[in-house]
């Protein structure tokens, strides 16, 4: 049973930045930080099987897959993994790149690699605030400048990078062609409410990631059965016994706990282990309805605009 205030390790990154605020007032002496994980708050504790993060871009990443569980295990890892990204703010025209523009066979996708052709060959697209992006595992992706996106993702530090932008660093070419799917992107499921508070994001194997806006000073039960992550993005609440800010993440598993909203309201994000969105997930104890049951339905699949600290054991390899 756990009800914690996620510590933030800090992760420097050259192509990060040095002003995180509002989700983050740390100091930084001037080093720019890529990204902000949330970890459990005592060192000795078992590793969850999710990360969630934030992302903070002023240049743009490097072109990069990651693997799927079956090609992680065969090569000696605990797992693939699959992710995805909420936009919490975006400069004008700022993009990110999902799948290929057309379907390359294992020998044009190697020699895409060694000429540097691939950075003409993926499909970036411009993103706003709070459009949602899905990146199953063996998806080539990357992430452009001018972005600060939430993310959660199966803990794994499997990263394969096709392209680096003259960085100078190493390509995983061989663990890179074989763990890419090398065509276009699937398609992106639509977000769709599941009640008035309740907006589902992104329902995977592996995690369920949803959005939840709650009204001022309104009362709820949070059932985290299974390891589940708060992000607050607006507002603030009492979760718990833990006041929770903007830019700050709770950590709970196999554990109740009550949400008492401030007066402006909470919009959050909350992430769960999949496959499919929990029914009796959050209970309204007002005596009001918080809208209709929640109702086991599949994600339609569109092209809609929504695109739907202290040393760590599992370093994530993004860069």
């Amino acid at each position: 049973m756990a009800i914690e205030h996620a510590r933030i390790r800090a992760v420097r990154k050259p192509w990060g930045s040095i002003d995180l605020r509002p989700w983050s007032n740390m100091r930084n002496d001037g080093i720019a930080v890529g990204e902000l994980w949330f970890q459990r708050p005592a060192i000795n504790a078992p590793d969850p099987a999710l990360l969630l993060k934030l992302l903070f871009t002023t240049e743009p990443l490097s072109i990069q897959v990651h693997p799927d569980d079956a090609f992680a295990q065969s090569i000696g890892l605990e797992h693939g993994k699959t992710e995805a990204w909420y936009i919490l703010s975006a400069t004008p025209g700022a993009k990110i790149a999902i799948g290929l523009k057309r379907r390359l066979t294992t020998a044009q996708l190697r020699a895409s690699i060694g000429d540097g052709s691939i950075s003409d060959l993926v499909q970036w697209r411009r993103v706003l605030k709070d459009d949602v992006i899905f990146v199953p595992a063996g998806t080539i992706h990357a992430i452009g400048p001018g972005l600060v996106i939430a993310e959660i993702q199966q803990r794994s530090d499997a990263t394969f990078r096709l392209f680096d932008h003259g960085r100078q660093r190493e390509l995983q070419v061989d663990n890179a062609v074989a763990a890419a799917d090398a065509g276009p992107p699937q398609p992106q499921s639509v977000p769709r409410r599941l009640t008035d508070a309740r907006t589902l994001l992104v329902d995977s194997p592996q995690f369920v990631w949803e959005r939840i806006d709650l009204p001022p000073k309104s009362n709820w039960e949070l059932d985290a059965e299974h390891e589940t992550w708060v992000l607050v993005l607006e507002g603030c609440a009492r979760i718990g016994l833990t006041n929770a800010f903007v830019g700050e993440a709770i950590f709970l598993e196999a554990d109740g706990a009550s949400i008492e909203v401030g007066p402006e309201g909470m919009k959050c994000l909350i992430a769960y282990l999949g496959p499919k969105p929990r029914s009796n997930l959050l209970q309204n104890l007002d005596g009001w309805s918080a809208g209709s049951p929640l109702r086991d339905q599949p994600s339609t699949p569109s092209h809609h605009r929504a695109i739907a600290g202290s040393p760590v054991r599992s370093m994530e390899a993004r860069s």
